[in-house]
Protein backbone atom coordinates (compact mmCIF):
# COMPACT_ATOMS: atom_id res chain seq x y z
CA UNK A 1 0.00 0.00 0.00
CA UNK A 2 2.85 2.37 0.88
CA UNK A 3 4.51 1.70 -2.51
CA UNK A 4 1.25 2.38 -4.36
CA UNK A 5 0.82 5.70 -2.51
CA UNK A 6 4.40 6.66 -3.33
CA UNK A 7 3.96 5.84 -7.03
CA UNK A 8 0.66 7.73 -7.17
CA UNK A 9 2.18 10.86 -5.64
CA UNK A 10 5.11 10.61 -8.09
CA UNK A 11 2.73 10.37 -11.04
CA UNK A 12 0.78 13.43 -9.83
CA UNK A 13 4.02 15.40 -9.38
CA UNK A 14 5.20 14.40 -12.88
CA UNK A 15 1.88 15.52 -14.35
CA UNK A 16 2.09 18.89 -12.59
CA UNK A 17 5.66 19.37 -13.80
CA UNK A 18 4.53 18.68 -17.37
CA UNK A 19 1.76 21.30 -17.08
CA UNK A 20 4.17 23.93 -15.73
CA UNK A 21 6.65 23.32 -18.55
CA UNK A 22 4.06 23.80 -21.35
CA UNK A 23 4.67 26.24 -24.25
CA UNK A 24 5.81 25.74 -27.82
CA UNK A 25 8.75 23.47 -27.11
CA UNK A 26 9.19 20.30 -29.15
CA UNK A 27 7.70 17.22 -27.45
CA UNK A 28 9.83 14.14 -26.87
CA UNK A 29 7.77 12.17 -29.40
CA UNK A 30 8.70 14.76 -32.07
CA UNK A 31 12.37 13.79 -31.96
CA UNK A 32 14.01 11.51 -34.49
CA UNK A 33 16.20 8.75 -33.10
CA UNK A 34 19.18 8.73 -35.48
CA UNK A 35 21.34 5.92 -34.05
CA UNK A 36 22.79 4.52 -30.84
CA UNK A 37 26.06 2.98 -29.70
CA UNK A 38 26.32 0.52 -26.80
CA UNK A 39 28.73 1.57 -24.09
CA UNK A 40 28.18 -1.06 -21.37
CA UNK A 41 27.30 -4.66 -22.20
CA UNK A 42 24.68 -6.29 -19.99
CA UNK A 43 24.11 -10.04 -20.41
CA UNK A 44 20.33 -10.43 -19.90
CA UNK A 45 18.97 -6.88 -20.16
CA UNK A 46 19.43 -3.99 -22.60
CA UNK A 47 22.89 -2.41 -22.73
CA UNK A 48 23.71 1.12 -21.59
CA UNK A 49 24.13 3.25 -24.70
CA UNK A 50 24.67 6.68 -26.16
CA UNK A 51 21.76 7.75 -28.37
CA UNK A 52 21.75 10.52 -30.99
CA UNK A 53 18.43 12.34 -31.56
CA UNK A 54 17.51 15.03 -34.09
CA UNK A 55 14.95 17.84 -33.72
CA UNK A 56 13.86 20.84 -35.75
CA UNK A 57 13.54 24.22 -34.04
CA UNK A 58 9.76 24.70 -33.64
CA UNK A 59 9.94 28.49 -34.14
CA UNK A 60 12.78 28.91 -36.66
CA UNK A 61 12.57 26.91 -39.89
CA UNK A 62 15.87 25.97 -41.48
CA UNK A 63 17.54 25.13 -38.14
CA UNK A 64 18.01 21.58 -36.83
CA UNK A 65 19.71 20.29 -33.68
CA UNK A 66 21.18 16.95 -32.72
CA UNK A 67 21.86 15.90 -29.17
CA UNK A 68 23.53 12.82 -27.74
CA UNK A 69 22.48 11.49 -24.38
CA UNK A 70 23.28 8.38 -22.37
CA UNK A 71 20.48 5.90 -21.75
CA UNK A 72 20.68 3.38 -18.94
CA UNK A 73 20.03 -0.28 -19.66
CA UNK A 74 19.68 -3.01 -17.10
CA UNK A 75 16.55 -3.76 -15.14
CA UNK A 76 16.02 -0.18 -13.89
CA UNK A 77 16.49 1.23 -17.39
CA UNK A 78 14.08 -1.30 -18.88
CA UNK A 79 11.42 -0.41 -16.30
CA UNK A 80 11.99 3.34 -16.72
CA UNK A 81 13.18 3.75 -13.13
CA UNK A 82 16.84 4.66 -13.78
CA UNK A 83 17.87 8.28 -13.40
CA UNK A 84 19.84 9.24 -16.48
CA UNK A 85 23.04 11.23 -16.01
CA UNK A 86 23.33 14.85 -17.08
CA UNK A 87 26.01 14.36 -19.75
CA UNK A 88 24.37 15.63 -22.95
CA UNK A 89 26.12 17.09 -26.00
CA UNK A 90 24.49 19.38 -28.58
CA UNK A 91 25.12 20.54 -32.16
CA UNK A 92 22.76 22.77 -34.17
CA UNK A 93 23.14 23.77 -37.83
CA UNK A 94 21.43 25.74 -40.55
CA UNK A 95 19.91 23.14 -42.89
CA UNK A 96 17.98 25.42 -45.24
CA UNK A 97 16.84 29.01 -45.68
CA UNK A 98 16.09 30.51 -42.27
CA UNK A 99 12.73 32.07 -41.51
CA UNK A 100 11.00 32.86 -38.25
CA UNK A 101 7.61 31.14 -38.20
CA UNK A 102 5.71 33.81 -36.20
CA UNK A 103 7.52 37.08 -36.96
CA UNK A 104 4.95 39.18 -35.09
CA UNK A 105 5.47 37.18 -31.87
CA UNK A 106 8.90 38.17 -30.56
CA UNK A 107 10.95 35.31 -29.09
CA UNK A 108 12.53 35.63 -25.67
CA UNK A 109 16.18 34.98 -24.87
CA UNK A 110 16.36 31.55 -23.24
CA UNK A 111 13.07 30.21 -24.67
CA UNK A 112 12.76 26.44 -24.32
CA UNK A 113 13.07 24.66 -27.69
CA UNK A 114 12.90 21.12 -26.29
CA UNK A 115 12.34 19.58 -22.87
CA UNK A 116 12.42 15.99 -21.66
CA UNK A 117 12.18 14.28 -18.28
CA UNK A 118 15.40 12.51 -17.27
CA UNK A 119 14.09 10.75 -14.15
CA UNK A 120 10.75 9.74 -12.71
CA UNK A 121 10.17 13.17 -11.14
CA UNK A 122 13.12 15.31 -10.27
CA UNK A 123 15.33 15.86 -13.32
CA UNK A 124 14.70 17.24 -16.80
CA UNK A 125 16.81 18.16 -19.81
CA UNK A 126 16.21 21.49 -21.59
CA UNK A 127 17.41 22.93 -24.88
CA UNK A 128 17.03 26.71 -24.91
CA UNK A 129 17.59 29.32 -27.65
CA UNK A 130 18.94 32.85 -27.70
CA UNK A 131 20.17 35.42 -30.20
CA UNK A 132 23.55 37.17 -30.42
CA UNK A 133 22.24 40.16 -32.41
CA UNK A 134 25.70 41.71 -32.87
CA UNK A 135 26.92 38.59 -34.73
CA UNK A 136 23.51 37.58 -36.19
CA UNK A 137 23.88 34.16 -34.63
CA UNK A 138 21.39 31.88 -32.90
CA UNK A 139 22.80 30.27 -29.74
CA UNK A 140 21.47 26.97 -28.39
CA UNK A 141 22.32 25.58 -24.95
CA UNK A 142 21.44 22.21 -23.43
CA UNK A 143 21.43 21.62 -19.68
CA UNK A 144 19.76 19.45 -17.11
CA UNK A 145 18.01 20.69 -14.02
CA UNK A 146 16.61 19.25 -10.84
CA UNK A 147 13.75 20.46 -8.69
CA UNK A 148 16.11 20.93 -5.74
CA UNK A 149 19.29 22.06 -7.51
CA UNK A 150 20.53 22.59 -11.04
CA UNK A 151 23.34 20.86 -12.85
CA UNK A 152 26.51 22.59 -14.05
CA UNK A 153 26.78 20.17 -16.98
CA UNK A 154 25.83 21.90 -20.20
CA UNK A 155 26.75 22.26 -23.85
CA UNK A 156 26.43 25.25 -26.18
CA UNK A 157 26.37 25.56 -29.96
CA UNK A 158 26.08 28.55 -32.30
CA UNK A 159 24.39 28.88 -35.71
CA UNK A 160 25.42 31.98 -37.70
CA UNK A 161 22.55 32.92 -40.03
CA UNK A 162 23.80 32.79 -43.63
CA UNK A 163 22.29 33.18 -47.10
CA UNK A 164 20.99 29.87 -48.45
CA UNK A 165 21.18 29.44 -52.23
CA UNK A 166 20.42 33.09 -53.03
CA UNK A 167 22.19 36.41 -52.78
CA UNK A 168 19.41 37.59 -50.46
CA UNK A 169 20.63 38.52 -46.98
CA UNK A 170 19.51 36.20 -44.17
CA UNK A 171 17.08 37.53 -41.54
CA UNK A 172 18.61 39.40 -38.59
CA UNK A 173 17.84 37.37 -35.46
CA UNK A 174 17.79 40.53 -33.36
CA UNK A 175 14.66 41.64 -35.22
CA UNK A 176 12.76 38.62 -33.87
CA UNK A 177 13.80 38.65 -30.20
CA UNK A 178 12.60 40.81 -27.30
CA UNK A 179 15.19 43.05 -25.68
Amino acid sequence: MMCLRSLTSRAVAAGLAALVMGGTAVRADDTDRIFDKSTVWRPLTPNDKLVVYGIDDPEVSGIACWYTQPEKGGIKGTLGLAEDVSDISLACRQVGPVSFKNPKDKLKQGDVVFSERRSLIFKSMQIVRGCDAKRNTLIYMVYSDKVIQGSPKNSTTAVPLMPWGTSEAPPRCGDFFKG
